[in-house]
């Protein structure tokens, strides 16, 4: 059974935390949000729920190397009676890793889903998603069409297009560096630790600036741990494998077959701004396709980069608020309302 929790005014004040880290933990307050944790077969998943705790939520997946509080400025900007779970994937922010020797795969987490609705007793589910987390939500929908109200993609639309060359090119080095890093994971000792500051500075260049240094906070939350042997230093508190997942990919019309079983509501918002050229790629032809075969598909383009729903999300909200009153049903739930 799902289980949750508030935090306490003690976890408040725990000595010795950064003011931001304070700060983070009095906005989720000030928001009403609640830990969840779903049980799995390998460990949980963490996430926040918002809103009404008696009302099927939308579920939120983040990006790669990201976690739930990417949506922590986003989803307080969207009709407060709709609810929301926003959880961490399997790696990331407080969620359990894979057992030693496992890597990530993409198509894992299309399973995950999967188990989600299981837990929840879920017969469908709509789906609000960023970079990988919108990849990911791409193939699920047009894998199991029957099992999704609808799905809103944030800077993402499709897999990885594979051409001849490319995915040699990439996946010796990519599963050498995996088996580095999950050796570095069985040696058990602290990461590299750095203030605070040093942090929002390395998360800021990591995202090719696209996360600002004020909103970098909201996914340090998760992100990191106080330091053991500096005080007052942090290191990143992720599985090192997450960096060497398993990227889905193939032919363009392979993406194409799965987009004409995307039949569901989809809205996807562009980033004009975005650093990574990896979006683009494919774009325009993959829009061709939902557009002449889902009716329901809807294309907004933005001008900000890859994280406009944390740095910008004035920019979104209204255009996510009107597809939500479009198409959002209120699902009264039995099961959640006893979270």
């Amino acid at each position: 059974m799902s289980s949750s929790t508030v935090m306490s005014e003690a976890e408040l004040r725990t000595p010795d935390l950064h003011p931001m880290i304070r700060y983070i933990e009095l906005h989720d307050r000030k928001n009403n949000v609640t830990e969840v944790e779903i049980p799995i077969p390998y460990g949980k998943i963490a996430g926040k729920w918002f809103g009404p705790k008696n009302v099927q939520p939308i579920l939120c997946l983040h990006g790669w190397l990201d976690n739930c509080g990417t949506f922590d400025r986003l989803i307080p900007l969207l009709p407060a009676d709709v609810s929301f779970l926003a959880i961490d994937f399997p790696g990331h922010g407080h969620s359990s890793w894979v057992p030693d020797g496992m890597a990530y795969h993409q198509l894992d987490s299309v399973v995950l889903i999967l188990q989600i609705m299981k837990e929840y007793k879920w017969d469908k589910v709509a789906i609000m998603a960023h970079s990988m987390g919108a990849i990911i939500g791409f193939m699920f929908t047009a894998m199991f069409p029957e099992k999704v109200e609808f799905l809103i993609g944030i800077d993402a639309l499709k897999p990885h297009s594979y051409y001849p060359g490319k995915f040699l090119m990439i996946a010796a080095p990519l599963l050498s560096k995996f088996i580095e890093a999950d050796q570095r994971n069985r040696e058990k000792s602290e990461p590299p630790a750095y203030t605070y500051e040093e942090m929002v500075d390395k998360m800021y260049d990591a995202t090719f600036e696209s996360v600002t240094k004020e909103t970098a906070p909201f996914l340090l939350q998760r992100n990191i741990k106080p330091s053991k042997k500096f005080p007052g230093k942090y290191y990143f508190d992720r599985d090192n494998k997450v960096k060497y997942n398993n990227i889905p990919g193939w032919s363009d019309e392979v993406n194409w077959d799965l987009g004409k079983r995307v039949k569901v509501p989809q809205l996807t918002i562009k980033a004009k701004d975005s650093p990574y050229p990896g979006s683009w790629q494919g774009f325009k032809p993959m829009v061709e396709v939902l557009k002449e075969h889902n009716p329901h598909f809807q294309l907004e383009f933005v001008k900000a980069s890859h994280h406009v729903h944390l740095t910008d999300p004035e920019l979104i909200a209204p255009i996510i608020t009107e597809f939500l009153r479009k198409y959002w049903i209120k699902r009264q739930d039995s099961l959640v309302s006893k979270l």
